[in-house]
């Protein structure tokens, strides 16, 4: 495909901080246009577990950096393969998080990652959650969302989310965590977490995620409304 015809696939993006709710918010948003779905930060945190599995350590970015562009990874419906094993629960870990989060602020990794992000573009369109869809992987994305919550009310979400799973978590513990990625994510010199010009702010601290897709939605709407793509 042409980088023209690229250009012409609508492009929504979703960034915000951690627990934030922008892969709930995507996925639906997603299913309910028809669209396809990237989880970017699925990528870095498989990039972390292959990397921990191997024995290799997080401050090794060339290492890093060979394992993002190597993966051997399938993403099948909800489930997501790793060396054909699912790892969807195994990426969801606290620890994978927290990893992920490291490893993303090295150039070279997010470099390897970024051809393979671009190329879940595909006919009709693409709903992108992560950190700096808008302002890196998909600059001509046609909306731009920055969703957000404050860090307690997306340490309860988390909380209750890996309960549910009936994975241990402690909320003292997850707020820490929560504060410091955001402290990282924002700080990173390469493509940090940040509202950018043209991204419509949408705080969830208050809203349940129904409420959270109708406002995408309604913002993609509007903009559609205008003209043709």
């Amino acid at each position: 495909m042409d980088d023209k015809n690229i250009q012409d696939i609508p492009v929504i993006a979703i960034d915000g901080p951690s627990a934030s709710g922008k892969g709930t918010v995507a996925q639906r948003v997603a299913a309910k246009l028809g669209f396809h779905y990237l989880d970017s930060g699925a990528l870095y945190r498989l990039t972390a577990l292959a990397a921990m599995r191997s024995g290799i350590e997080l401050k090794d970015e060339h290492a890093l950096s060979e394992v993002a562009a190597h993966l051997n990874v399938v993403f099948a419906d909800a489930e997501i393969r790793l060396n054909n094993e699912n790892v969807t629960d195994a990426i969801r870990s606290e620890e994978c998080g927290n990893a992920a989060s490291r490893i993303a602020a090295y150039p070279l990794v997010r470099t390897a990652l970024l051809e393979r992000q671009r190329a879940f573009c595909q006919i009709p369109g693409l709903v992108a959650d992560g950190r700096d869809m808008g302002s890196v992987v998909f600059p001509a994305a046609i909306l731009k969302v920055f969703l957000t919550a404050t860090a307690e009310t997306r340490a309860q979400r988390r909380h209750k989310q890996l309960m549910e799973k009936g994975m241990n978590a402690n909320i003292a513990t997850l707020l820490q965590d929560i504060r410091e990625r955001d402290a990282r994510d924002s700080n990173r010199s390469i493509a940090p977490l940040q509202l950018g010009a043209g991204t419509h702010l949408l705080d969830t601290t208050s809203l349940d995620i129904n409420r959270a897709v109708d406002r995408v939605l309604s913002l993609y709407a509007e903009i559609s409304a205008k003209g043709p793509i």
